[in-house]
């Protein structure tokens, strides 16, 4: 079954990309609950983060280390927070988000809306960190 991280995945449905590589994909959230709100997915579909192999869940952290780091210089927050709900989308993902706060990370308060250009602009200046 295709799910829409998959597509996203394929190239079916066009992302603001953050970072790639061979295994995985960062692009931002589109529906985010701060400027910066980042996925990383692993390019292999595995449904349940914890159904990963242990060699693989710790490449996807290392790799979202790397992507924690260029949103941070990029974005102006304390922390970089990382959550794992996984009920969202059946493909295993982790959200990475600039907090000042604990409530930064609420899921429950409203997303923001973000014009396609303030995603794009987000994208370009958290891409920068890796030229």
């Amino acid at each position: 079954m295709a799910t829409l991280f998959s597509k996203i995945i394929s190239g079916e449905i066009p992302c603001y990309k953050i970072a790639e590589n061979n295994d995985f994909l960062a692009f931002l959230d589109i529906n985010p609950l701060a400027v910066g709100h980042t996925l990383v997915v692993p390019k292999r579909a595995t449904d349940y983060i914890f159904d990963m192999d242990d060699v693989e869940l710790g490449d996807m952290m290392i790799f979202s280390k790397w992507v924690a780091r260029a949103i941070k210089s990029t974005i102006s927050c304390r922390r970089i927070g990382v959550c794992v709900i996984g009920l969202e989308v059946p493909h295993a993902h982790i959200h990475l988000i600039p907090m000042n706060s604990v409530e930064d990370m609420n899921f429950a308060r409203p997303k923001l809306r973000l014009s396609p250009e303030e995603l794009s602009e987000t994208a370009d200046q958290i891409n920068n960190y890796f030229n």
